[in-house]
């Protein structure tokens, strides 16, 4: 094992995988990444299992070091500079950390998070089958919060012998985020179902994993802003009785007494996961048939990310590489003509 030591790392750092799943009946919640796609792609690239742990990095700068052996990782996500001493590093490529050497991450310019995988993962223990940090319920392994300068990380030590690999980057959709509407679409009134889909939303600085609050016009509730709580899935937006939306995300409650307007459709959760505070965006409904066709799209799409990595062009071959080619594998004896000689 290699050591991963955090020099510097904002609030919303934290090492999250594909997210715990079958728990919401003792009132756990999935936690696990914001946004799926950038997390399986970071892992792709390194070798990993699609939905294995990361450090999910918030929109806030972080420096990580290497320490007791050297440490593949690759990038994917919320656009930012980062650096390796004075060598600028790119996203969606893997690269090494030697010993001693610290990736520098700048704050995030596009987007919100950003996955940092390591080849041959982090050690941890998984507890409801996963190692994701929810640190409301206080679980999440290595670190059980929040990774902060001066947390270690027991990460695997560079073995790989494919040299470094790049995915191409998905390019951000920057059209409405579309969601179901329901299932207490009818406390609403026809026009405030129209003006929520109408207005343009914001992002309110005051948001974190469990849920981004919405800065816009006002949603008022017909029948009411109380309902008997029911279960809460990801992605759904509630209107308490201030009118004004909040959208529930992977920490949230798994039970709520506001009524939820709409939910939004799982292929678009990373993607709304990603707008920074204060950019402008809009909601776009669509009926559970196609929200079904986007949701196959985006898991089929997820499934073929393996599919997608290919040697990065121009690199260098890493010295493990170059150990274990046959780079002498045409040659041929020049005492023995019959290696050589034609008839």
């Amino acid at each position: 094992m290699s050591l991963l030591a955090v020099d510097e790392a904002g609030p919303a750092t934290s090492v999250q995988d594909a997210g715990r799943f079958g728990a919401l009946r003792y009132g756990l919640s999935s936690a696990g990444a914001m946004d799926r796609y950038a997390l399986a792609a970071a892992n792709v690239l390194v070798g990993q299992n699609a939905g294995a742990a990361a450090i999910e990095i918030g929109p806030f700068a972080a420096r990580f070091a290497a320490r007791a052996g050297a440490v593949r990782v690759a990038l994917y996500g919320a656009d930012r500079a980062a650096t390796v001493g004075d060598r600028p590093v790119r996203l969606a490529r893997s690269f090494v950390l030697q010993p001693g050497e610290t990736l520098a991450l700048r704050a995030a310019r596009g987007g919100t998070f950003t996955y940092l995988a390591v080849e041959g993962g982090i050690a941890g223990t998984p507890s409801f089958g996963s190692m994701s940090v929810h640190a409301r319920a206080g679980l999440g392994s290595p670190i059980a919060r929040a990774l902060a300068a001066g947390d270690a990380l027991d990460v695997g030590t560079t073995r790989t012998e494919r040299g470094e690999m790049q995915i191409a980057v998905v390019p951000f959709d920057g059209g409405p985020i579309r969601v179901v509407l329901g299932p207490q679409d009818d406390y609403f009134s026809p026009d405030e179902i129209a003006a929520f889909l109408a207005a343009e939303w914001r992002i309110a600085p005051a948001s974190d994993r469990m849920g981004f609050r919405l800065d816009g016009p006002p949603i008022s509730a017909a029948r009411g802003n109380n309902i008997v709580s029911d279960g809460i899935a990801n992605g759904q937006i509630q209107i308490p009785g201030g009118g004004q939306p909040l959208v529930l995300l992977a920490d949230r409650g798994t039970t709520g007494g506001y009524p939820k307007i709409a939910g939004i459709v799982t292929a678009d959760l990373g993607r709304f996961a990603q707008i920074q505070p204060g950019k402008p965006f809009r909601f776009q409904s669509v009926g559970i048939d196609a929200a079904r066709r986007l949701t196959c799209d985006w898991r089929m799409a997820l499934d073929g990310l393996a599919g997608r990595v290919v040697p990065l062009r121009g690199a260098e071959p890493s010295s493990e590489a170059l150990l274990a080619a046959n780079l002498a594998g045409g040659a041929v004896s020049a005492l023995d003509t019959d290696t050589w000689s034609h008839s």
